[in-house]
């Protein structure tokens, strides 16, 4: 019984969806880093920031996901 389930988890954990949501969430954190260095604008600014925490919020929700 306990195989099963050590089986069912690493199964869970392979799954692609996790890595494609982490590489979607790199690839806005990576857009985030550089509308930062694009310019010193207020509304860049805050839009950079966004979009940096958004890329954060995506990978860890991945990463947690993967380790549950």
């Amino acid at each position: 019984m306990e195989e099963t389930y050590k089986n069912k988890r690493t199964v869970e954990s392979n799954d692609p969806a996790h890595y494609n949501l982490i590489i979607i969430g790199i690839v806005i954190g990576m857009i985030g880093i550089f509308l930062r260095f694009t310019g010193s604008w207020m509304l860049i600014d805050a839009i950079s920031n966004v979009l940096f925490i958004i890329g954060i919020v995506l990978c860890l929700k991945a990463v947690l996901r993967i380790l549950k």
